[in-house]
């Protein structure tokens, strides 16, 4: 995590790195359609986590869902052998 924040810091990119969350923040589950095979796993601490229908909804093609057990909107940081498992077990569905 220090990592990440320090290279922010030293290149100045913290506010363009941000600007995607400001720009995107009255976006809803409606916006995009979305025709590809999709997998989804909700970390617990996320910031956002929608319900299943609205996922559904808005990906026709939802074939992963689980509720991973620890994790939130770091979790490649914060849990990165559960994150690497999920993207296994998404990844096996097409074997």
């Amino acid at each position: 995590m220090l990592d990440d924040i320090t290279l922010y810091w030293l290149t100045n990119t913290a506010e363009s790195a941000a600007r995607f969350y400001w720009e995107n923040s009255d976006v809803t589950m409606n916006a995009v359609r979305i025709d590809v095979p999709m997998g989804v796993t909700l970390f617990p601490k996320e910031f956002y986590t929608p319900p299943r229908a609205w996922a559904e909804k808005a990906f026709s093609n939802l074939v992963y869902w689980n509720k991973a057990g620890r994790g939130g909107h770091f979790a490649a940081f914060e849990q990165p052998k559960i994150l690497a498992e999920e993207v296994r077990r998404f990844g096996r569905l097409f074997h």
